[in-house]
């Protein structure tokens, strides 16, 4: 069946201060939709119409010349803003704090403390320029956790199409203006900062078990 936006785990003005109730709306309702509809419109008629959509992005070297440029943005989109909603949540009500369990350890394991490894990612989502994401991926190869960062709609699941940045997702940050930019305007560092009062580390933890 047809890619489908899904909906959000919570009220669109749930995660306020932090994230605004208009970005939401916007984000959620017409970018993210968008996505959606172009990946369907780009699939539609193809064997690849009615598959998973990251199974989708995990077989792009697959795709057609001319499929390819458009599910890799649209599709590519789509599975990093459903995995977007699901890792956070608002502030004191499974929002902000720390990791714990074993997905701490990994992260400890990686960058010495969970403070190093905030500074670190920070600097990813910073750092990169124009449009993209950053992200805390399993390593691919099964030795830890890593940050990396992508440009545009690109995913780690997208594997080898993606030097340096492969591996298994469980935590990603959207810096594309559209993001923060009604409340923050150009301040992505503001955002960035603020954003680690939603994030969902629950939700972190299960991806990063794998459930």
């Amino acid at each position: 069946m047809p890619f489908t936006l899904p909906n959000l785990p919570y009220p669109k003005e749930a995660l306020e201060p932090h994230v605004d109730a208009r970005t939401m709306e916007i984000h959620h309702g017409k970018h993210h939709k968008a996505y959606v509809d172009n990946a369907n419109k780009a699939l539609e008629g193809t064997p690849w119409a009615d598959m998973d959509p990251v199974e989708v992005i995990k077989k792009l070297a697959e795709l057609p010349d001319d499929k390819r440029g458009p599910v890799r943005n649209n599709a590519g989109g789509h599975v990093n803003h459903s995995m977007f909603w699901a890792v956070m949540a608002p502030a004191g009500k499974g929002g902000g704090g720390e990791p714990t369990g074993d997905l701490a350890k990994a992260i400890n394991a990686a960058y010495g403390n969970f403070a190093h490894f905030k500074e670190e990612f920070a600097k990813a989502a910073t750092t990169r320029f124009g449009s993209g994401w950053a992200w805390l991926v399993v390593k691919s190869d099964g030795s830890g956790v890593t940050i990396c960062s992508t440009a545009n709609q690109d995913s780690p699941l997208m594997g080898k199409a993606i030097a340096g940045c492969e591996g298994k997702p469980i935590l990603g940050l959207d810096v594309w203006e559209h993001a923060y930019y009604l409340n923050y305007q150009n301040r992505r560092a503001d955002y960035i900062a603020a954003w680690w009062n939603v994030v969902n580390w629950a939700e972190v933890s299960k991806l990063f078990a794998g459930k």
